[in-house]
């Protein structure tokens, strides 16, 4: 098991607003794409043995961005399905559910081509993602690189330390942030958070 890097993609106007953004293929802001480059330097830091990335527009480009334009899209690291809370925020969704918090309550369901998924789903999702990361470090050395989207990755963060998918609102995760996932002492560990590249 060696170190795996999570790069949220960078800001785009939903993530700005706080609109919930699963399948919406939104593109990333001016200042999405600057904090996408701003990435690269740290990224080259690592040996890479290789990366995956969402399908969506807003992870494909960070990828590019970054120094990862060959990046293996894996459907898999696509964004929580939102269900009827798609483009929805959390104060909108709360003025009908008060108190509502996604990692508890789920969402509501919504059409059929995206009705929605709880955190459990998310959890296998990520769980998958985690074992194809793990096959790819057999044999070789270096990171593995995770491009994707907030929700997704804070749940992946607690599947890979043994946590409930639930627990993923532990971890906080800015656009444009780079997480290092490693070990110690055969354990898996948070190495760094939320790291950004000094302006």
């Amino acid at each position: 098991m060696g170190d795996l890097l999570l790069v949220r993609h960078g800001e785009t106007e939903w993530s700005r607003s706080g609109r919930h953004t699963g399948s919406t293929d939104v593109p990333l802001t001016d200042q999405g794409r600057d904090e996408a480059r701003r990435l690269a330097p740290l990224i080259r830091s690592h040996r890479v043995a290789a990366a995956f990335v969402s399908p969506l527009r807003r992870a494909r480009e960070t990828a590019r961005l970054t120094g990862l334009p060959d990046a293996l899209v894996d459907s898999d690291l696509r964004e929580w399905d939102y269900g009827g809370y798609e483009g929805v925020t959390t104060a909108e969704i709360q003025q009908n559910r008060p108190g509502w918090f996604l990692f508890a309550d789920g969402v509501a369901p919504g059409p059929p081509d995206h009705p929605g998924e709880t955190p459990e789903q998310v959890g296998e999702r990520a769980d998958r993602i985690l074992a194809r990361a793990d096959a790819a470090f057999t044999g070789t050395e270096g990171a593995v690189v995770l491009i994707a989207h907030g929700h997704l990755l804070r749940v992946l963060t607690a599947r890979r330390l043994g946590l409930p998918a639930r627990h993923g609102a532990l971890f906080q995760l800015a656009t444009g942030a780079l997480c290092r996932l490693g070990t110690e002492h055969g354990r898996p560990v948070v190495a760094g958070w939320n790291i950004r590249p000094r302006e």
